[in-house]
């Protein structure tokens, strides 16, 4: 699924989100023009205010956001403007507890949070395309309003769904996927532990089990049946809004999160995807003092993700300070870290930044989720870095709408998310591989894009890669197959992880040697395969005099045919020492790599190497491995664009003559990044 996309954006905008609704009305025009004067244009509002517009079943009042609109428009500020169905009102779910999420054990999320309702009520979908009807037709041709944003952050909080309305839409959803029980029975292997069905009645979203042992089949078929759902929700909404919005007005969400297809939403539902970018969560969860993944940096990797599924996307929420809800604690980003992920955004492709939020909330469940403004309202640095990086964003328009330009891709598919999601082995796997690919890719300098496989994605859209890498593709279908080895036959190069190959579209594994459907393209097959125990030893294989270790799980391998070239044994204390773990076969005019084990950032920087795909644009700058590089393009202009993560100067080296955009000055030879420094550079004049 190729995907051709203008941005939306005309130039490089900042944003922030506002709550009228949280703050007294006379604050409203000193804060909107104190936007403005920092280089804000752009205002989300109302994604949570349903009671404001329908305070009462069918009583609306339009009141209170035409008085914010009117001033919206007097002082020139643009908004964007939020269906409310994330929170719905307490009336609503006091009268209708049918619309409500339920736990597994079919216990009902009651009122007092959000998220708290099913997409798959009719009730629910009635309600809220009533009140999506009566904000568009209302507000549709506000003039201030430049785009309309659909609910809040879908599947955030939980990605499970448990209601009786579940129950009947999974049904419907599995009778149009299957036509029969039988066939039913036979895709969820129902025969094994005596789980076959005789009648639709039977059938249920996964329920409360002894050991939690639900059948895996059906946890696969119920997260595509949650994406299903997700974008059904959606549509019923955007295709609501098409009726009334003025021409050249947009649709967005924001998110993202699990067990839904965001390629699909966006293209079935959206006109562009935004991302909610909270790079200190990186401290959170992971451990500053002995971090291994790169903390704020690895932002970059989500950012990847976005990007696959909107190249010009825009961030609706853009973390601004200290994060967390009420129970969680994040620290407050340090100088210079606010206008860096701003700056990480707009690397991977942001042409809008949105800050969460305007002034942190005084009360509810947030207040600890700081935003520019603090809760005494006076200026801080916050507000000071934000006035610099509206500078740099002015100073760097002639970017808007340049491409990201990455020469290694990350295969990825729907059928694989959702089954690393369930397969306790193959989501352990994928984890560790994407991690390391990751980072090797990072201190390597070599700009990678996530490339997702549709049934109908085009070998031209693979070709634009050098190389691709497939960690661990466990689900294959021949159509699949067939585009990799097309891809390989007409000079590409495809690297294969463990267990590649080792299921079909319903989650069995086949009877056939691993690698299944692409060992012809890999004229190899695994004989053995095993886990790393905990109090083992890492197992290394020796490449070309490197020592190199091969992760968690690693597959014996057997060459096959005639073109496949073994490059590395396995070593060490282990019974398959001398065995090969990493094959080469040429095929066509490409090749094909074959890795038996899951991917290391020392295996991953040893192949980077010997495809010269280290450093690809080496020839530009010397760049220490602290800062992250990415290069941009836009007809015959390119652009690149440095970002120093750490909290000391980096030294870089400009190799030929380049042009600094905040200041438009000529710039060759060494240049020195302060703390959290970012620069632009056009590279050819």
């Amino acid at each position: 699924m190729e995907i051709k996309q203008k941005s939306t954006w005309e130039k490089v905008e900042l944003g922030t989100c506002y709550y009228p609704e949280h703050w007294d009305k006379s604050l409203w025009e000193p804060d909107l023009r104190r936007m403005l004067e920092h280089g804000i244009t752009t205002v989300r509002i109302a994604e949570f205010a349903w009671n404001l517009t329908e305070p009462e079943e069918g009583v609306y009042t339009f009141d209170f956001f035409d008085e914010f609109l009117d001033l919206a428009e007097r002082v020139g500020m643009k908004v964007i403007f939020g269906t409310p169905t994330a929170t719905p009102p307490a009336w609503l779910t006091e009268k209708y507890p049918e619309v409500l999420n339920a736990r597994r054990d079919g216990v009902l999320y009651r009122h007092g949070t959000r998220r708290h309702y099913n997409y798959n009520s009719k009730k629910y979908q009635e309600l809220s395309a009533k009140i999506v009807e009566q904000l568009g037709a209302h507000y549709g041709k506000r003039p201030c309003i430049v785009g309309w944003q659909i609910d809040n952050e879908f599947n955030c909080e939980t990605q499970q769904f448990y209601s009786e309305s579940d129950t009947i839409a999974f049904r419907e959803f599995l009778q149009e996927r299957y036509g029969s029980l039988e066939e039913l029975n036979r895709a969820w292997g129902a025969v094994f532990w005596n789980q076959s069905y005789t009648d639709w009645a039977q059938v249920y979203v996964p329920r409360t089990t002894y050991g939690d042992g639900t059948n895996p089949h059906q946890w696969l078929d119920y997260i595509r049946f949650v994406s299903e759902s997700t974008i059904r929700f959606c549509k019923l909404q955007s295709d609501i809004l098409r009726k009334y919005i003025k021409p050249g007005d947009f649709i967005t969400t924001n998110g993202m999160f699990g067990s839904v297809d965001n390629h699909r939403l966006t293209r079935d539902c959206l006109d562009v995807y935004t991302y909610d970018s909270y790079p200190n969560f990186a401290y959170v969860w992971g451990d500053p003092k002995h971090n291994n993944t790169l903390l704020d940096r690895k932002w970059s990797r989500h950012l990847m993700e976005v990007r696959s599924v909107c190249p010009h996307f825009g961030i609706m929420e853009q973390q601004a300070g200290a994060g967390g809800s009420v129970g969680m604690d994040a620290p407050a980003p340090k100088p210079g870290q606010m206008m860096l992920w701003a700056m990480q955004s707009i690397a991977h492709g942001a042409d809008y930044v949105s800050f969460f939020r305007w002034r942190t909330a005084t009360f509810g469940t947030e207040i600890y989720w700081h935003g520019l403004l603090d809760y005494d309202n006076l200026p801080n640095r916050k507000m000071d870095e934000l006035k610099k990086l509206h500078a740099r964003v002015e100073a760097i328009q002639e970017i808007a709408g340049s491409d990201y330009v990455a020469p290694l891709g990350l295969l990825k598919d729907y059928d694989n998310v959702f089954d690393s999601q369930v397969d306790a082995w193959h989501g352990k796997l994928i984890s560790a591989s994407e991690t390391e690919l990751f980072v090797a890719a990072q201190l390597s300098h070599t700009p990678m894009d996530t490339v997702y496989l549709y049934e109908g994605t085009s070998l031209e859209e693979l070709k634009k890669y050098r190389v691709l890498v497939l960690p661990h593709g466990e689900i294959m279908t021949e159509s699949k197959a067939r585009l990799l080895e097309n891809y390989v036959r007409q000079g590409g190069c495809l690297i294969v992880g463990a267990r590649t190959g080792q299921k079909d579209i319903d989650g069995h594994c086949v009877m056939a040697p691993v690698p299944g459907l692409l060992a012809s393209l890999t004229q190899s097959s695994v004989k053995e395969f095993t886990w790393i125990g905990p109090g083992d030893d890492p197992v290394p294989m020796e490449w070309n005099g490197r020592s190199l270790e091969t992760g968690l799980f690693n597959e014996v391998l057997t060459a096959a045919g005639e073109e496949a070239k073994v490059l590395a044994r396995y070593n060490g204390d282990i019974w398959y020492t001398g065995e090969p773990a990493l094959i080469e076969t040429k095929v066509g005019d490409g090749k094909v790599f074959h890795f038996g084990g899951t991917f290391t950032r020392g295996t991953v920087s040893a192949l980077l190497d010997y495809l010269g795909m280290a450093e690809p644009f080496g020839e530009l700058a010397q760049i220490p491995a602290e800062c992250e590089i990415a290069v941009r393009r836009k007809g015959e202009k390119e652009y690149l664009i440095v970002l120093n993560y750490g909290k000391k100067p980096q030294e870089i080296f400009l190799k030929q003559p380049m042009v600094d955009l905040d200041n438009r000055c000529d710039v060759e030879g060494t240049v020195v990044l302060g703390s959290y420094e970012t620069k632009v550079y056009r590279i050819n004049g």
